[in-house]
Parts: C-alpha cells; structure tokens; sequence
C-alpha cells in the first residue's frame, strides 16, 4: 500500500541526511584542525625556552637610553603588549571567520561537537523542490504539497536540532511531524462518537457511481456487529436499477434487515422509514445507502442536501477509491459542500501505490478519513490510524 510514495519520501530523507552527514564531517575535520594549529604553536614556545643558549643575546643599554629599571628577578619589566601576537585581539576567537548563515565555522563545529548541526536554506531547497515533484507526480493536491513542504522546512532549516532523534534521522523526523499535521486534521474516535450519540445512530454513505458505498455498509455492518452494535440497512439508492437487489445479497449474507422502497421513490422517505423501523425494534445502528452522485449533477446533489435537512443523520460519510487520487481529492470537496461530511472512506486502498488522496482528503475538506477499504471480504476495513500511516509512508511499519 502506498508504496509509489514511499519510495519517493524515503529518498528524499536519505539525501538530506547524506548532505547533514558530509556537511558533519567538514565541521568536525574543522574543529580537529584548532588544536592541532594550537598544539603546534606551543611546542614552538617549549622549545625555545627549553635552549636559553641559543636565544640571541641582549644588546647592552646605551649611555642616557631610557632603560628600563630591572626588578627583584633581573627581569626587564618590558610591556607586554609589545610581545603580543600580531592581530591577537582581544575577544577573538580561534576560527571566528563568520560564515554566510551568521555561524562562525568555529560554532559549526561546537554544534557538531554537542551533537547538533544546521541545514541551510539554500542546501534543502534542491531537495525540497525533489519533493514537492514526488509529492504532486503521488497525486497530492498543490496546496496539500505545498503545507508539507513548509512543514518540512520549517522543521529543518533555522534553530539547531539535534541530529540523532527518534528515528535517527533529522530529514526523516522532520517528514514525519509535517505528514502527520496534514494526515491527522479533524482526526475523531469514531467508536467514541457512535457510544456518545442516541440511539438509533444514523449514518449516510455518499460518494459517486462505483466507488464501492454498498459494499462499504455491508462492512461497516460487520463491523459493528463484531463490537455488539445491531445495525438495519436502508436503501436510499433508489434511482439505480437493481440497487435493492445489490444490497438484499449483502444482507442475506450477514442475516441483516433491509428497508427499502420502489424505485424512483424518495430517498429521504426511505431512510426515514428505517429509523422509525430502528427505534421501534431497538436497533442501534442505521446505514443508510443513497445514489451514485456525480458531483456535477444538481438535482441528485440537492436530494443529498433534502437528506441532511430532514433525516440530520449523525454521521455523513464520504466513500471513494484511493486509486481515484485528485479526482477523488476534488469530488470530496464538492461533496462536504453540498451536505457537510463528517469523514470518509478509502476502497481499494491496498491497490494504491501512491496516497494522494490519503493524504489530501483531510487537509482539503477538513474532515478525517476514519477508514480504508483493503480487500473484498467483510472483515477488510481498516481503521484510519494517523501514526500507522506516517510509518507505512516512512517505510518504519
């Protein structure tokens, strides 16, 4: 799953954290050299006060010089000043030649030294526009690639940090936080929000034509028996042919009840019908089904809009197909806006090999993806889990 963009991202990590390292290993050759210069410097001054006979011998004072009056120990009494070394300054630093980001080489290296190091700018943004290339060629939406991207830099560039954290890698670190703030907007438990909501809970598939809705309930219906909820199917689906038919099978198949009218009835009628059915059988779960909408069709939209008005469901999920990428990214926005979504769902997740739409959808709607559809059998539904996507992306599952 995903593992077009994994790739992708991984390679971008292994080339910053290869420039880091070469750019490590000049700042520490660099603070080698200082005291090596250092050490130099004062095995000459041992040497020459260890052979006073060779030292060049004092010129006698002429008559009415200003000489200098010898103290107890004969010395001169010279100043001192003038044996100073040229350019010996006072607040120097050994190595203090300023650097352009404003860090003397000498500081570098003490970083280096405390386990630290600076990115430049200028030095990530080859590997930033790599990135943002991987990123859009993975079906990404612009502006979702674009908040990664400043994620990524932000995180990097600037302030020190240390170079070995959590996944010891600073460029792998730094993907992470910035994948996992786009991934995880309007994240929710979703068990959480079905317990605290009344009974009957009422939950609204949309999406367009194929995209896999029916078979998303029959999921769903299975997984909610699995945590001892009951749950009743309703048919809103009421303009396609043989859409009762598809949905019976499912229900037969999990001993499930369907609530369903003729075809070309109102879809609203229809799953109203199944919340009084639920409320009077102590149902607690209702999933309701509606049309095939495409996004451009008005008048199918506005039945979508009659739903929220009259049924107020609890829930209204958005389903579409990972493989769909920006089309699904763009189909979930038109959606949330005719009749605000509460999330979505991703079929065909295991046949994706970018994630575009994984990680766009939440950032673009504001809403989260609570589910990923991996398979054809009943039990493949997998929560949406933030962190566990971040490591399947960053190869670290």
């Amino acid at each position: 799953m995903f593992d077009g963009l994994k790739e992708k991202l991984g390679r971008f990590s292994d080339d910053v954290e290869e420039d880091v390292d070469d750019e490590a290993v000049d700042e520490e050759a660099a603070e080698d050299a200082e005291p090596e210069a250092s050490d130099a410097s004062a095995e000459d001054e041992e040497s020459v006060a260890a052979d006073p006979a060779e030292a060049e011998p004092a010129e006698p004072d002429e008559p009415g010089a200003d000489s200098e009056v010898p103290d107890a120990d004969g010395a001169s009494g010279a100043d001192d000043d003038a044996a100073a070394e040229p350019g010996d300054t006072e607040g120097d630093e050994p190595g203090d030649d300023g650097d352009d980001d404003g860090r003397s080489l000498g500081e570098r290296a003490k970083l280096f030294a405390t386990g630290k190091t600076v990115i430049d700018e200028d030095d990530l943004q080859d590997h930033l526009d790599d990135l943002e290339l991987a990123l859009l060629q993975s079906d990404v939406e612009m502006g979702v690639a674009q908040e990664i991207l400043d994620g990524v830099e932000e995180n990097l560039v600037g302030d020190t940090r240390r170079r070995l954290s959590s996944t010891g890698s600073l460029a792998r670190d730094a993907l992470r936080e910035a994948l996992y703030d786009v991934i995880s907007v309007g994240q929710f438990d979703f068990d959480e929000r079905v317990a605290e909501a009344d009974a009957p809970v009422v939950i609204i598939f949309t999406g367009v034509n194929g995209v896999g809705k029916t078979t998303t309930i029959a999921k769903l219906s299975r997984y909610f028996e699995d945590r001892g909820l009951s749950t009743v199917l309703a048919n809103g689906d009421t303009y396609r042919a043989g859409a009762n038919e598809q949905l019976q099978q499912h229900a037969d198949a999990l001993d499930k009840r369907v609530i369903s009218h003729e075809q070309g009835s109102d879809p609203a009628a229809v799953i109203y019908d199944a919340v009084e059915y639920a409320k009077a059988n102590d149902v607690d779960v209702v999933l309701g089904d509606t049309a095939g909408r495409l996004h451009t069709s008005d008048g199918l939209m506005d039945q979508l809009s009659k739903i929220d008005r009259v049924i107020d469901p609890d829930m209204t999920l958005f389903v579409d197909e990972a493989v769909a990428g920006q089309d699904a990214v763009n189909r979930a926005r038109e959606f949330d806006d005719a009749a605000a979504i509460d999330g979505a769902v991703l079929t065909k997740a295991d046949a994706d090999p970018q994630g575009g739409a994984a990680i766009s959808i939440a950032h673009v709607t504001g809403k989260p993806i609570l589910f990923l559809g991996t398979g054809q059998d009943y039990d493949d539904l997998e929560p949406f889990d933030p962190e566990e996507i971040v490591d399947r992306l960053l190869g670290e599952e």
